[in-house]
C-alpha cells in the first residue's frame, strides 16, 4: 500500500507541475459546477424530447443517481478514509502549484468533482445512446477530474476512483430505469386492454 501511495504522490507531483497561466485559468472554469448547468438543462431536454411520457420515471432516476453519486462519496469515502487533499498535506504543501492558493477543506479520498461528472456521464450515455455524444461526454468527465489534479486538490488514485464510482452508479441508474420501462411503462392500463 505505501508503493501505491507513493507512486500516487509522485505522479501527482509530475501532472501538477505541468501548468501555464492558460491552463489555470481554463482547469478552474473546467472545475466549476455553476457553469456546467445549461449543459446539465441541454441534457435534460433532450430526456424530454426522447423519452416524453417516461420523463418524469426518468428525472426521478436521475434524482436518485445524483443523490448516491454525492452520498456515497462524502460518507462511504471521504469521511471513512480522511486522506487529506495534497494541498493541505505537510510533506507535499510547499510542492503543490495551487490556482490563486485555492486549496478547499474537506478530503480527498475519492473525488466528488470525478464522481459526479462520470455519473452524469455514463447515465446519459446509456440512455442517449450516440456515439458522438458517448466520446464528447466521457472526454467532458475526464478534462473535470484531470483539472483536480492540476489544481492541486486530489491525487490521481481519488479521481480515478472517483470516476468508477461514479461511472458504477450512472451504470446502475441506467439499468434501474430500463428495468422500469420493461416491467411497468411498456405495460397498457388495465382499461386499455381487451376483455
Amino acid at each position: 500500500m505505501e508503493f501505491l501511495a507513493d507512486a500516487d504522490r509522485r505522479i501527482f507531483l509530475f501532472l501538477n507541475s505541468l501548468n501555464s497561466p492558460f491552463f489555470d485559468e481554463f482547469m478552474h472554469f473546467m472545475s466549476g459546477k455553476i457553469i456546467w448547468i445549461p449543459l446539465y438543462l441541454a441534457i435534460l431536454v433532450a430526456f424530454a424530447f426522447k423519452y416524453r411520457r417516461k420523463f418524469l420515471v426518468l428525472l426521478l432516476v436521475i434524482v436518485l443517481a445524483a443523490t448516491l453519486s454525492d452520498q456515497v462519496t462524502l460518507h462511504l469515502f471521504k469521511n471513512a478514509f480522511e486522506r487529506l487533499r495534497p494541498c493541505n498535506e505537510p510533506s507535499l504543501k510547499a510542492l503543490v502549484h495551487l490556482y490563486n492558493g485555492e486549496c478547499g477543506s474537506g478530503f480527498s479520498f475519492v473525488s466528488a468533482h470525478a464522481a459526479n461528472s462520470f455519473n452524469v456521464a455514463v447515465l446519459s450515455l446509456m440512455l442517449i445512446g450516440r456515439r458522438w455524444y458517448t466520446i464528447a461526454i466521457l472526454l467532458w468527465a475526464a478534462v473535470i477530474g484531470y483539472s483536480r489534479i492540476y489544481l492541486g486538490v486530489h491525487y490521481p488514485a481519488d479521481v480515478l476512483c472517483g470516476a468508477a464510482l461514479g461511472s458504477l452508479i450512472g451504470w446502475s441508474m441506467s439499468r434501474l430505469f430500463f428495468a422500469i420501462d420493461e416491467k411497468l411503462l411498456k405495460k397498457k392500463p388495465w382499461f386499455s386492454r381487451q376483455t
